[in-house]
């Protein structure tokens, strides 16, 4: 059973919860309560992982998506993953409220990271993962937290491209790792991603239309000092937005570490998984996560 930390209210929908719920399961129908005692018991002493998904997600394909990739993670003993649920489906349009998005995800961010203060003390570390506008979430987290970070893995970004040395420069310094993976064939950060800063600039500040996003073109010069290279996944293998993070419930074959970027531009490879994109991002982030 995967362990989540929730902040929804409604499975689809709704607003932000005030409060952190404390769950495990693989699906809706198995999703239930776990007791904040024994999620405390099992960080305890081990590296933990927290991964949170994008905008115009619902509860239901988070669950999922985020439980399936647990299980391509191959984290070993000493590590243990958790799914971090939040509203990125909360308001209107089904994907075209992008604009509005990042105000929810800044939201979350004030809600989590005090729980995380308050309860993972006892953790030997805390480190983040995100996909899409979940990076705004954890970087946003990063800022409010005072316990120390030791990796954040940012996949496809749906973030300013100069947000590491700008926004969340001092996120970003209070970070010991971080990994970016960004393809430039990302259907929705070339097309929807700048669209919506348009707005989001005239509505909200620190988003200026004309930015690349960060999922797409990697962050700009200068880069801090604990960025990990590579970042930028090889055009040949055609990387869209919904290929980090699968929603689909079988799992994948994984495929083994270490893995990482290759040079150059290589051919599609041949994994035998039913979703190689998922699998090697996993792997990949095991890899970087150490």
């Amino acid at each position: 059973m995967t362990r989540f930390l929730d902040m929804r209210l409604a499975p689809v929908g709704g607003n932000l919860s005030p409060v952190v719920a404390v769950n495990q399961g693989t699906s809706l129908a198995n999703y239930a309560g776990l007791a904040l005692t024994q999620l405390l018991a099992d960080i305890k002493g081990r590296h933990v992982l927290i991964a949170t998904h994008g905008f115009n997600v619902n509860r239901a394909a988070g669950i999922a998506s985020l439980s399936n990739w647990e299980t391509l993670l191959q984290l070993d003993a000493s590590s243990v993953f958790i799914g971090l649920l939040w509203p990125g489906d909360s308001t209107w349009a089904h994907g075209l409220d992008y604009p509005e998005e990042p105000r929810v995800a800044n939201d979350a961010a004030k809600v989590i990271a005090p729980f995380l203060d308050a309860n993972f003390t006892g953790a030997a570390s805390v480190s983040f993962a995100s996909h899409s506008l979940g990076a705004r979430v954890i970087l946003e987290t990063v800022s409010l937290l005072n316990l120390p970070v030791r990796r954040a893995i940012i996949m496809a970004g749906a973030i300013d491209d100069n947000c590491l040395n700008t926004e969340f420069k001092a996120a970003a310094a209070k970070i010991g790792t971080i990994t970016v993976l960004a393809s430039k064939k990302d259907e929705v950060l070339s097309a929807a991603f700048p669209i919506g800063n348009l707005f989001a600039g005239i509505i909200a500040a620190g988003h200026p239309w004309w930015h690349s996003a960060l999922g797409r073109t990697g962050p700009t010069n200068p880069r801090p000092a604990n960025f990990e290279q590579p970042f930028e996944i090889p055009d040949s293998w055609k990387f869209s937005h919904g290929n980090y993070i699968d929603v689909e419930p079988a799992p994948s074959p994984v495929i083994a570490r270490p893995a990482d970027i290759p040079p150059g531009n290589p051919p599609t490879p041949d994994y035998p998984a039913t979703n190689w994109h998922a699998a090697w991002t996993a792997a990949v982030s095991a890899s970087r996560f150490r």
